[in-house]
């Protein structure tokens, strides 16, 4: 068992890591509480399972479990989870403030609309079908004018001239 904590570790609390990206936050609780049963809380891997697991509590609206665990991580014996569980509690413990009414959107509920009937009506008139496309007609090619006018002739001949010049003095 002593190889596998290690791997069930890394399994759980990146399972936990994920259910929290994706807002599942009890899912990201019990997650994280189980990886914590397979290393020492002091080391510095269970330290950083612990930040999660507070982060997780903040979002989940555990407010005070969070603030109790970041306490406790403020005692950690490695120096940089001490400095970042201070910040946290810090954040944690701030007043929090009043924001007027105008600053925040709010967001409807969508839960129940899905289980309600639709509020508008099917049409009942019939669908007009699509026009139907017009024959393609082609032009009189005995009206046209296809005779040549020579433009392509002095073209070519000018370009050779070009050509021709630039070979015989370079």
């Amino acid at each position: 068992m002593a190889t596998e904590s290690p791997i069930l570790f890394h399994q759980k609390l990146q399972a936990g890591q994920q259910a929290l990206d994706r807002g599942q936050y009890r899912q990201s609780i019990e997650e994280l509480q189980n990886a914590l049963q397979y290393i020492s809380l002091g080391s510095k891997p269970g330290g950083e399972a612990q930040l999660w697991l507070v982060m997780a509590y903040q979002a989940a609206g555990q407010i005070s479990e969070a603030r109790n665990l970041c306490r406790k991580l403020t005692r950690h014996p490695h120096p940089d989870l001490r400095k970042q569980s201070k910040q946290i509690l810090y954040i944690l413990e701030a007043p929090r403030l009043a924001r007027p009414r105008e600053w925040m959107t709010e967001i409807p509920d969508l839960t129940r609309s899905e289980e309600q009937t639709p509020r508008y009506a099917a049409s009942r008139r019939s669908r007009k079908s699509a026009p139907e496309p017009s024959p393609i007609v082609f032009e009189d090619t005995r009206r046209m004018n296809t005779q040549d006018n020579g433009f392509i002739v002095l073209t070519l001949v000018l370009i050779l001239l070009i050509v021709g010049s630039t070979l015989w003095f370079s």
